[in-house]
């Protein structure tokens, strides 16, 4: 596939309504006269040849657990029927509460009743699903783990990812917020390799930090980065949009993000835009409504990848990660140099373990997935 596509792109968007105000946008490189068509006809004519279907959803979660399921399940069902192999749900999409304490009360471990519930709808549906941001019981009561959990279309949890950096910010004309006080962070990278390629998974505040998407990209070799997310409507308007296809950009990579959308109660707004982008950061999937709930779709073409790395070849032009080190020693160097022999010493051996390259924790390889 040439790589102008990726600069001019021929992109239709494919709308139909759907009961429950519910909506499917189904994106595909099609010409530009092409009208409307059904969700049937979607699935037999928008999929490219090679490709492979993908779809993420926008919801707005509340605190009830069995509602959010029931929207869930509606979304599964659809992104089942329009040919998707993959659904991608949002940071926190099995509930949202009032308080923060609200979630440390209804976490579960991975093998509970709620994660059990999401194991047999991707196992009736035959789909893979992504779900970003799931309150998770952590080592101690009174926190959770944030974690992304990848289910197979057999209902097989295939790996999961605890959310690295935690959302402790004083928004500007909002709330304040410590994600912190009440959730353990992660230590380790995921990625895994699944029907639509190798997936490399995050969650919502981690998007913020761009070596960790370096990591997933060039030392474990990531084709698909995941970004489930609860953006609030403050940052989300700043930032939400550039910081996806930075990423993109930057990392060669498709990146489909999940969001939460509208308001979830008094307290918390979430701004939407659920997204999938290209390896050029083209939008080539997105909702008509900004704060609707539904689901976008976008074929995964791998092929894409390859020719826009091989056209642009950042990974060899660009400098391994303790290039950086002596630079940024200089001045920790400089300052010890007046410290006895045997703290010089101690000094230096902190200094030559710097940046280092944290292993892949959770990493699945199967040849024989479909």
């Amino acid at each position: 596939m040439p790589l102008a596509l990726c600069f001019n792109p021929d992109t239709t968007l494919l709308l139909r309504p759907i009961p429950s105000s519910t909506h499917l946008a189904i994106s595909s490189r099609h010409p530009r006269s092409w009208s409307p068509i059904s969700r049937a006809a979607a699935t037999v004519s928008a999929m490219a040849v090679g490709s492979v279907r993908v779809a993420t959803a926008q919801m707005t979660s509340i605190d009830d657990l069995a509602a959010n399921f029931a929207t869930c399940s509606r979304l599964v069902q659809e992104a089942a029927s329009a040919g998707a192999k993959l659904l991608c749900f949002p940071e926190s999409f099995s509930f949202i509460g009032a308080n923060d304490e609200d979630s440390v009360k209804i976490a579960e471990p991975l093998d509970g009743p709620i994660m059990q519930q999401y194991r047999s709808l991707a196992r009736e549906s035959k789909i893979w699903l992504s779900l970003g941001g799931f309150q998770e019981k952590g080592s101690e009561e009174a926190h959770i783990c944030n974690t992304h959990v990848v289910i197979d279309d057999a209902g097989n949890i295939r790996s999961s990812y605890r959310k690295i950096h935690l959302f402790d910010v004083d928004v500007p004309g909002g709330r304040s917020y410590k994600e912190s006080s009440y959730t353990e962070p992660g230590k380790d990278t995921v990625a895994l390799d699944s029907p639509i390629g190798r997936l490399g998974l995050t969650v919502c505040y981690d998007v913020r930090f761009a070596e960790l998407y370096q990591q997933l990209r060039f030392q474990h070799e990531a084709q698909v980065l995941l970004v489930p997310a609860a953006f609030t409507k403050i940052t989300g308007e700043a930032h939400w949009e550039i910081l996806l296809r930075a990423r993109a950009i930057e990392t060669q990579c498709y990146v489909i993000a999940a969001a939460q959308a509208g308001k979830h109660n008094d307290k918390r707004e979430s701004y939407g835009d659920t997204l999938i982008i290209d390896p050029c950061g083209t939008v080539v999937g997105r909702l008509p409504d900004r704060v609707s709930t539904g689901i976008a779709i976008a074929d995964i073409d791998l092929s894409l990848v390859d020719s826009v790395r091989t056209r642009m070849p950042i990974a060899k032009h660009r400098k391994p990660f303790n290039f950086w080190r002596p630079a940024s020693l200089l001045f920790p160097l400089l300052c010890i140099s007046k410290l006895n022999k045997v703290a010089r010493v101690n000094m230096l051996r902190v200094a030559e373990s710097m940046i280092p390259l944290r292993p892949l924790a959770s990493e699945t390889r199967h040849s024989d997935v479909s």
